[in-house]
């Protein structure tokens, strides 16, 4: 279930009331009062959650799943296993979106006072002007928060931590050390959207983000909250300024990502690896660790631990500058003849 610190559960509700709020049917009318609580992925399904399926190669993840429900095509609906309700529907990840809204809603300031009651300050934390500090969110000691930052509801940031001016964080966890700089934004919703009925939708993204010790974000940098699980930036990783991380990226520790990086969703990135600038990588990609990644280069399949790739699409960079060395004579060449 989301992290009730961030998120407030809206359920139980009954499958007939959910099919009826996602535009789904039920496959057993007779389950029609089978009451659920939440959403979840399929890999982490229990059950009194429902989950969805859009691709039958996910059948088998299905298939061990306790998921009380399951949002599939028609095509798809034996895929369900003994137990699981089918709510059927063309739209499977859409209806998901309308059921996890229906079933989950972060949580908002709600009070007030810039700082909230319930807020846990510790000894010495510094405010600036213009702070604004949520409900239940915690913050260590000697901690400095500057001019015009708003911490979410349940955020809890660790001692020592600096975080600079205009800066928002929400539905995240700081340990100490952690240094943001001015207009980073921590915690928004990551990039998720699916074709519904009636156009393109937002799906809900229910995770947090995770910055440990000693962990520095750059100015105007942005590092998206996970879909379900957690976008985690490891220990004394450092992020230079105008970088997105993507939801449910996990980055290791005693990494550095130079400007303009772009990392996609679902990325895993080992320890020490290092990012030139405007680097990307391509969604649900492995990054070994100690891998080097060269200034402007593309990243779209794995990178074995200790290698230095570069190019577009990123490849060893010894083969790369061959290629370009080889392309460059080529071209010299031809302007010769001409």
């Amino acid at each position: 279930m989301p992290d009730p610190r961030f998120f407030e559960d809206l359920g139980p509700v009954t499958l007939a009331e959910l099919a009826g709020v996602a535009g789904a049917e039920l496959s057993d009318p007779a389950k029609a009062d089978v009451m659920v609580r939440g959403v979840a992925a399929l890999t982490g399904a229990q059950a009194d959650t429902v989950t969805f399926l859009t691709d039958k190669k996910h059948g088998p993840e299905l298939a061990a799943s306790k998921a009380a429900a399951v949002f599939v095509s028609a095509r798809d609906r034996e895929l369900a296993p003994a137990g699981c309700v089918a709510l059927i529907t063309a739209t499977p990840q859409a209806a998901y979106a309308a059921a996890a809204n229906r079933l989950h809603r972060p949580r908002r300031h709600g009070v007030a006072e810039a700082v909230a009651p319930d807020a846990m300050l510790e000894e010495g934390v510094v405010l600036a002007p213009g702070v604004v500090v949520g409900p239940g969110a915690r913050i260590g000691a000697r901690t400095e928060i500057g001019a015009n930052t708003v911490i979410g509801p349940g955020v809890a940031i660790g001692r020592d931590c600096v975080i600079g001016a205009n800066v928002t964080i929400g539905f995240a966890l700081l340990g100490d050390r952690v240094r943001v700089l001015a207009g980073a934004r921590i915690g928004e919703p990551g990039f998720g959207a699916a074709g519904g009925a009636k156009g393109v939708v937002d799906i809900p993204q229910l995770g947090r983000v995770i910055l440990q010790d000693g962990v520095t974000i750059g100015a105007n940098s942005c590092i998206d909250r996970g879909a379900f699980d957690d976008t985690v930036i490891g220990e004394n990783t450092k992020i230079d300024n105008l970088v997105q991380i993507a939801h449910n990226v996990r980055v290791g520790r005693n990494c550095v990502m130079a400007a303009h990086t772009g990392i996609s969703g679902s990325v895993t990135i080992g320890d020490g690896a290092a990012f030139g600038g405007r680097a990307g990588v391509a969604d649900h990609v492995t990054i070994g660790d100690g891998a080097q990644v060269a200034a402007a280069a593309g990243v779209f399949r794995d990178i074995p631990a200790g290698e230095t790739w570069g190019g577009v699409p990123g490849q060893p960079i010894r083969r790369w500058m061959r290629e370009v060395a080889w392309l460059s004579r080529s071209a010299n060449r031809k302007g010769t003849e001409q």
